[in-house]
């Protein structure tokens, strides 16, 4: 069977969300490396992947996804369903429910503290320091969320890794290469969960690709 086929650029965290999967999955794969700046994400080619002109796209065979979170139910239903909980009706659905909580609660709190205090610097903006304290302060509350839920296993569902888990690791990198980081310090659950997905081999094979600056700094941004 051919190796499935992901395109984008490996700084990416929606990117490193698929790439996790991949390696937890023991999936035999191939990055597709594009150009952001070259634009290859508008070229009517990719366009015909993805018509939203996003990364990252998965082929396999015949088959052609996009969205990120999509891409990594697929891969993990097909090859590593136990990361979804399939078979335990109550736990795919808490898998279910903290992926969403990471995309509608953390993800853009996340997000635009790291355009903020990581991106603007490197492409010319003003950092916008309100915009950083309004989501610092949506993010301790909701950290307190996380270290309740933590209290009674190591793992969001449960004693070992998830979906749940994996899905959060993109963005959490980047915003633990801020200068904010140590606000994770303040809830030691939360950053023993952190700690721990850090010590995955699928996150260490990762993260050589995702430069605390998305390579900005150094000229290597794709």
């Amino acid at each position: 069977m051919a190796p499935m086929k992901v395109y984008g650029w490996a700084v990416s965290p929606w990117m490193a969300r698929v790439l996790v999967c991949l390696e937890e999955a023991g999936v035999e794969y191939e990055i597709v490396p594009m150009s952001r700046s070259g634009g290859d994400h508008r070229r009517p080619e990719h366009l015909a992947r993805n018509p939203f002109g996003e990364i990252p796209v998965l082929e396999d065979g015949d088959l052609t996804l996009y969205q990120s979170r999509a891409i990594a139910r697929y891969i993990l239903r097909k090859c590593k369903p136990e990361l979804l909980r399939e078979g335990n009706l109550a736990e795919s659905a808490t898998v279910d429910v903290w992926v969403e909580v990471e995309s509608h609660q953390l993800h853009p709190i996340l997000r635009d503290i790291v355009v903020q205090c990581i991106i603007n610097p490197h492409i010319g903006r003003d950092r916008d320091q309100a915009v950083v304290d309004e989501n610092l302060a949506k993010l301790r509350p909701l950290l307190q969320v996380y270290e309740s839920r933590l209290s009674s296993s190591p793992y969001l569902v449960g004693d070992e890794v998830s979906l749940a888990d994996l899905s959060h690791f993109g963005f959490m990198r980047y915003f633990m290469a801020s200068e904010y980081a140590g606000v994770v310090d303040d809830y030691p659950r939360v950053k023993a969960w952190w700690d721990a997905l850090l010590a995955r081999p699928s996150v260490k094979k990762v993260i050589v690709g995702m430069p605390p600056d998305f390579g900005m700094g150094s000229g290597k941004m794709p």
